[in-house]
Parts: structure tokens; C-alpha cells; sequence
């Protein structure tokens, strides 16, 4: 079996080997992956983080060997970056990238990581060992404020609801599943709005029952949620209500507490 990693900031990952197929997932900078299956042009891989699958392009492919699989795997995979767009540079040839906020920087020591056989400096703040805190999440949840929504995206340039609550709990330190559906799966279950505390994922569905969409609960019944762009609503037992619609623009199935903040 090979393996990989990514050295450059944001790689699409598709339902199909096809640059025309659907985006499902991004694997983000310094994330490592198996390598389940090779075309010419495409390879498909299995994300360490989640164990999403998907295809992505050979080209933005970069190989790495079994041990440094295994070394990537041992690291604390929630060490990342906090700006919005940090940046890196390799020191090989002085190159600058810009990196988004939330990818990964595995073993990085006084700004400074080696991956894939490359140098780099990282020039941003870096979340080292995140803990369980509710101020932090919050924090992380509102600088994403206005990021535009884009399926399949993780990134503050572009970001789905479920990839939005993945790489707000990624940044405190929690692992989250990819898909909103499977999200819904772990936690506890509260019986009511009015049990929520900021930080609580909420979850919708739609007229067939299937989980399609889902939230960071803030203070006050408002929601902090991925639907055109990262945007603050109304929730409340029914569902999410949008003012510039004035109407409602989620059905709310269930309310999970993920941990303890």
C-alpha cells in the first residue's frame, strides 16, 4: 500500500476520477492519507484525520513512505494553524505558500515542520495540544463569520455546514466524522432547545428524514451555521429562521453536547 500527504495548501477531493466530478472533501495542508486505488491521472485515497475517501488529482499527490505514515499518525493531528491564511516558507528555495486556517502542522517546533522530505517556516499563530474549551470553540466559530459556503470545502475560502463544525472541533482538539448524517451519530442527545449550551451541535433534516444540515449553537438561541455563507441566525424548537427569507430555513431533528465544555 502507498501513502501520501499534502504540501500544498488545498486539495479538492472528488467523488469520481474526473476534474469535472463532485468536490465531496478538501484534504487541507500537512493532512496524510492511504492510497487505496491509482489511475493515470488520479489516485484514490482514504484521509487519516476522518477516514473520508475520494479521489484526488496525481499531480497535487505527494508520497511518503509507510514510517512516515506511521510518524504522522503518532503526532497530535489537531496541532494547526489559527489564522486565517497563514504562511509557509520553504526554506529550499525561499517559496512562499499560503496555508488556511486549520491545517494541520504535524510535529512543528518553534514555527518549523519537515514534511515530505521539505523545510518550512510557518510565519502565524499555531494551535499547540488544544483542550476542551467552550471560549476558544466559540472563538474559532466566529472567524469563519461570512466565509462563503462551497460543498465540499473546509477552508475559510470556501466551506460546507459539516465541513464548518469538523474544522471547529479539529481546532479545539475534537475529531469529528465528515458528513453531517455521521456527526449526528455521537453525543448525547438533549430533548430540548432550551437544554443547549453554546457549543452544542444542532442538526436538521429534510422531508424524508435524512440528515442534510448542521450548526454551532451560540448564546441566546442563535446559531452560528454554513448555508450561502457562515452566518448567525434564529434557532428555536421548529428550526432555523431566516430573517431575509422570513421564513424558515432548517426543520431542527436533534441537538447533540459532543463533550463537556
Amino acid at each position: 500500500m502507498n501513502y501520501g500527504v499534502a504540501v500544498i495548501s488545498i486539495i479538492p477531493c472528488r467523488s469520481e476520477p474526473n476534474d469535472r466530478a463532485e468536490q465531496t472533501t478538501q484534504v487541507l495542508f500537512g493532512e496524510h492519507y492511504k492510497v487505496l486505488e491509482e489511475r493515470k491521472k488520479f489516485v484514490r485515497i482514504r484521509i487519516a484525520f476522518d477516514r473520508y475517501e475520494g479521489w484526488i488529482c496525481r499531480k497535487q499527490h505527494t508520497e511518503i513512505t509507510e514510517e512516515e505514515y506511521q510518524n504522522l499518525h503518532k503526532q497530535h493531528q489537531c496541532n494547526c494553524s489559527r489564522d486565517l491564511m497563514g504562511l509557509l516558507t520553504c526554506e529550499e528555495d525561499e517559496s512562499v505558500m499560503p496555508i488556511p486556517m486549520g491545517s494541520t502542522l504535524p510535529g512543528i517546533q518553534n514555527n518549523k515542520i519537515v514534511l515530505a522530505g521539505k523545510s518550512f517556516t510557518y510565519s502565524g499563530e499555531v494551535v499547540h495540544e488544544p483542550g476542551k474549551d467552550k471560549v476558544k470553540l466559540l472563538e474559532h466559530a466566529l472567524m469563519y463569520e461570512n466565509a462563503p459556503y462551497l460543498w465540499g470545502g473546509k477552508s475559510p475560502f470556501g466551506i460546507d455546514c459539516s465541513g464548518y463544525t469538523q474544522m471547529i472541533y479539529k481546532l479545539s482538539g475534537i475529531k469529528l466524522p465528515r458528513d453531517a448524517s455521521q456527526q449526528a451519530l455521537i453525543g448525547t442527545t438533549l430533548s430540548f432547545v432550551e437544554e443547549a449550551e453554546p457549543g452544542d451541535l444542532a442538526f436538521f433534516d429534510n422531508e424524508e428524514g435524512d440528515i442534510v444540515h448542521v450548526g454551532i449553537l451560540l448564546e441566546d438561541n442563535y446559531i452560528i451555521h454554513a448555508s450561502g455563507k457562515v452566518r448567525i441566525d434564529r434557532i428555536d424548537h421548529q428550526g432555523i429562521y431566516n430573517p431575509e427569507m422570513r421564513d424558515y430555513s432548517h426543520n431542527l431533528r436533534i441537538i447533540k453536547r459532543i463533550y463537556n465544555l
